[in-house]
């Protein structure tokens, strides 16, 4: 059963995730979530996470961190300037950085943040499917059973296409 979400209640305030990394499609997420927020209220929750590539050698993956940890705000600073230059200035964005497997650090993430009330994907255009983002939350053992509604943008949208859905 899924865990009571908090988002209505004093104190709380809805929050749409973007889970946030190079894809192209991540900006058609971005943009739906901040419309869907500038609508509906709430904030636009973005997530990094960073895969751990070196769990051997402690220095190595210290610097590793560190470079991911520094790409994660640079990436945060870029949408953020998206955000604005799309005229999205006055949505708050909260942002959240976690190291390990990107899916079960997105479900560590809902699940610790009561407030996260929909996760919000862009699809892949690519021929080999949505993403593999897209196929993790929508197959396998999640299908059915993931903890909030989960909202797949499609890829290929142009932001005022995206602006009207949201």
């Amino acid at each position: 059963m899924a865990k009571k979400r908090r988002e209505s209640e004093q104190g709380h305030t809805r929050e749409l995730l973007v889970i946030v990394d190079e894809t192209p499609e991540v900006y058609c997420a971005l943009f739906y979530a901040a419309g869907r927020v500038r609508h509906a209220g709430g904030r636009v929750q973005l997530l990094y996470v960073i895969k751990p590539e070196n769990e051997f050698w402690e220095g190595v993956r210290h610097v590793q961190l560190e470079e991911q940890t520094n790409k994660a705000r640079a990436l945060f600073r870029l949408i953020r300037r998206e955000l604005n230059n799309q005229g999205f200035d006055g949505v708050v964005t909260e942002e959240v950085i976690r190291q390990g497997k990107k899916a079960e650090e997105i479900l560590k993430q809902i699940d610790e943040d009561d407030d996260v009330s929909v996760l919000v994907l862009g699809a892949s255009t690519e021929a080999t499917g949505p993403g593999p983002l897209v196929a993790a939350v929508t197959g396998g053992p999640m299908a059915g059973t993931f903890p909030i509604p989960l909202t797949i943008v499609p890829g290929d949208s142009a932001i005022e296409d995206t602006r009207a859905l949201a």
